[in-house]
This record gives C-alpha cells, sequence and structure tokens, in this order.
C-alpha cells in the first residue's frame, strides 16, 4: 500500500480560453482556470441556490498542451486528472502562495467532454477517430415499479 495519494479530479468547464507559454529552452506550459459548480435548494425557503469553485491548471505535458491549444476554448467541459501542487513566489516584495493542478509530462490526463465546433469528438483526446457515442448499460436498472419513494437516509 502506498504511504499517500496526491491525485485531484476535476470536471467543469473553463472560464477563459487557455493561455500558453513557451520556455527558452523550446518547452511549453498551458494555464487552465477550470469552474467547477453545485446546485441545491434551501431547505427554508426553497431557493435556488449555487457555489462556484475555480481551479488553477497548469499542463506541463507537450502533447496535452497541443491539445489544450487547438480544441479548446472559453466554455468547453473537459475532465482534468492531475496532482495539487502549492508553490511560493514574490509578488511586490510579499511572499504569496498558489495552489494548483498539475499535469506533469508522465502524469495527469485531459480528456474532452463535449464536441467543440474546431475539436475532436468527445472522449480521449487520443482517440480522435472515435465517433459513436458512448454506450450505457442498461442492466440492474430498476424499473419505475421497483423503485422505493422513500430515500433511505
Amino acid at each position: 500500500m502506498a504511504g499517500s495519494v496526491n491525485k485531484a479530479i476535476i470536471v467543469g468547464h473553463l472560464g477563459r480560453d487557455p493561455e500558453v507559454k513557451s520556455f527558452a529552452n523550446g518547452g511549453r506550459l498551458a494555464n487552465l482556470s477550470v469552474a467547477t459548480s453545485e446546485t441545491w435548494r434551501d431547505k427554508t425557503t426553497g431557493e435556488r441556490k449555487e457555489r462556484t469553485e475555480w481551479h488553477r491548471v497548469v499542463i506541463f505535458n507537450e502533447a496535452l498542451v497541443a491539445v489544450a491549444e487547438k480544441f479548446l476554448r472559453k466554455g468547453s467541459k473537459v475532465y482534468i486528472e492531475g496532482q495539487i501542487e502549492t508553490r511560493k513566489y514574490e509578488k511586490d516584495g510579499r511572499e504569496t502562495y498558489t495552489t494548483e493542478v498539475v499535469l506533469r509530462p508522465f502524469r495527469g490526463e485531459l480528456q474532452l467532454l463535449e464536441k467543440s465546433d474546431n475539436g475532436p469528438p468527445s472522449g480521449s483526446p487520443d482517440d480522435y477517430s472515435r465517433s459513436d457515442p458512448p454506450r450505457t448499460s442498461t442492466l440492474n436498472r430498476p424499473t419505475g415499479q421497483e423503485m422505493d419513494d422513500e430515500i433511505p437516509f
């Protein structure tokens, strides 16, 4: 058993177009801003509430940077799997910390979850030829008669 695990999974929408930067050595990175939202009804007022959390994502994997640059745009729905990292830098003479989800060259995953006008079909970015919709299993699904109206918790 591993001593610890550092893994973040995010499914959300891009808040802006990816920002791609180049290094002097020829390497590149992509910065993403991904929003995840949850909604609920307030028990006392019945009013619909929503909370949005913003996540900074940095991609160091060259192949994924190319996919992000070519296919991702503001509003794109994505699946991201990476590691949480906190880094320190100096801003205006003060130490500042930022926490990001990082996709390293040999770790991390990026999947486009919607087909865009300029993008591949939904699914893995490595599988551009896939055009059939994902299949869902109907086994063991209860029919309307088998479902209980009361929630057990």
